[in-house]
């Protein structure tokens, strides 16, 4: 029997098919990334039905990496390419639990005494996450935080991992990293991070479901597995928890899933005096009240349901509904690209701002859910005075289809198109400029929030929003 404790459970597990050729190195670490491999690594790559052949994730990801041992979810068509390598197929549906296994050996995790909550949801997890944050921070929390804007430790910036919900080796190296140094981890669950297993064993206290639209069915393939998949957030939560909900239609569709162990509440958006609205108008838009009481519930969980002013603690999130004004003119960043979000956005400005005109500019990612492209267009030319559609991340698809996809859903009039962003910017503000200096407008610049890159040909190019806003307020001499 093997010694050590890698090679010992790849001899004891269950695996459907197993090649393991006799000697070889010994095994010193598990990774997931194919570059990040070394000699003795155990590399465990996780087959997606993406379109791409096995030929071509060959040659891509396994080709020249020197790991000593492959794990994967199913057969591929290029075993016999590596003869010299320990070859392992996990069982169907065992590939959370199979990779957990080993987490356990190589980042053992501590969960008594460490609370962990998980917000799901289409759009709000991030804003919903940063609050909650705040608020525990505030009440003498040491509180690790996980999500698209990256790892921090009671608000300070720890590392950018590229993903909402990291990868499962990923997450639980950064866990075991940092599990001394907090006493609770609140962390966004994506619909893919619950499809795949990546959040497998993390033991959720209670658990927030902001809201439910279109988004992300080039993955999922239709709206009911992408629903299915965010429900497989309460197999997580801890019996005692309960599962806290800003949509009432969210909470009739688990019902009809059949009877959950676990409760679900249902919140309204949080009430709140003209006195907070002055000092925090970020909470003036009706979504982020709605996040707020959601971290507010979530927060009563760890802290009790005691009476504190925790919008005191709040500030804005990086990219959303970031505000800028000049005047009669105020610039809004926002991270809304999805048909639903551009939607609600928009409809909050027209709500915050009603005697003012509206300019949005905006793009859809590519290689992603071209269904949602010409809803995005109708959603911005029902709410927006004027239009202009440019590029956001195209990844390897052509911008100008891309815009073409969003055009057909709007009206001709009221719109323009400009494929760089950068220029896109610049022409927002132009017309913005050749306005009466009096003329109240609102210009919202969406899809981008906290990215700081352009995505494209597998590169990404630095672009800020933010930055480009800055550099073009100057150039007028707005201040």
């Amino acid at each position: 029997m093997p010694s050590d404790p890698l090679s010992h459970l790849l001899a004891t597990l269950d695996f459907a098919w197993r090649h393991a050729p006799p000697g070889g190195p010994m095994l010193t670490d598990i990774q997931w990334r194919a570059d990040a491999c070394g000699p003795g690594s155990i590399l465990f790559f996780q087959r997606f039905d993406d379109g791409r052949s096995d030929a071509e994730l060959f040659e891509r990801y396994l080709a020249t990496s020197p790991f000593a041992v492959l794990v994967t979810n199913q057969m591929l068509d290029c075993f016999e390419r590596l003869p010299f390598k320990g070859i392992y197929v996990t069982r169907p549906g065992d590939w959370p639990a199979v990779v957990g296994r080993f987490c356990d050996v190589v980042y053992p995790l501590k969960t008594d005494g460490l609370g962990f909550i998980g917000v799901t949801g289409t759009n709000g997890k991030t804003t919903t996450v940063k609050y909650l944050e705040a608020i525990l921070a505030a009440n003498g929390r040491r509180v690790l935080s996980v999500g698209t804007l990256g790892v921090s430790l009671d608000g300070a910036p720890l590392a950018a991992t590229g993903f909402t919900s990291p990868p499962q080796i990923e997450l639980r190296r950064l866990l075991h990293a940092q599990m001394q140094n907090c006493d609770c981890v609140v962390m966004e669950v994506s619909s893919h991070a619950l499809d795949q297993g990546r959040v497998q064993g993390l033991p959720l206290m209670n658990a927030g479901w902001t809201n439910f639209t279109q988004d992300h069915l080039d993955y999922h393939g239709d709206e009911a597995a992408y629903f299915a998949a965010k429900a497989h957030i309460l197999d997580l939560i801890q019996d005692g928890g309960r599962l806290y909900c800003n949509s009432r239609e969210v909470a009739r569709r688990l019902a009809g899933l059949g009877q959950s162990r676990v409760p679900i509440e249902v919140l309204d958006a949080a009430p709140l005096s003209p006195e907070a609205i002055t000092a925090k108008p970020f909470l003036a838009l009706e979504h982020n009240r709605c996040n707020y009481a959601l971290a507010r519930a979530l927060a009563d969980g760890v802290l009790g349901p005691v009476a504190r002013d925790d919008w005191r603690h709040l500030s804005p999130v990086d990219g959303r509904f970031e505000c800028r004004t000049s005047g009669s003119r105020t610039v809004v960043i926002d991270f809304a690209h999805t048909p639903d979000a551009l939607e609600t956005i928009l409809t909050a400005i027209r709500a915050g701002f009603p005697s003012h005109r509206v300019l949005t500019l905006f793009g859809c990612g590519g290689d992603r859910d071209r269904g949602k492209r010409p809803l995005m267009g109708a959603a911005a030319a029902r709410r927006s005075d004027h239009t202009i559609l440019t590029s956001d991340n195209p990844r390897h698809e052509d911008p100008q289809r891309i815009i073409d996809d969003i055009l057909a859903g709007m009206p001709q009039e009221g719109r323009e198109v400009l494929v760089d962003r950068r220029a896109a910017v610049a022409r927002l503000f132009d017309l913005l400029h050749e306005r009466p200096h009096d003329e109240p407008w609102v210009a919202l610049i969406a899809g981008k929030g906290h990215e700081r890159y352009i995505d494209r040909n597998d590169r990404k190019t630095y672009y800020s929003d933010q930055d480009e806003v800055e550099r073009n307020m100057r150039r007028l001499g707005w201040t």
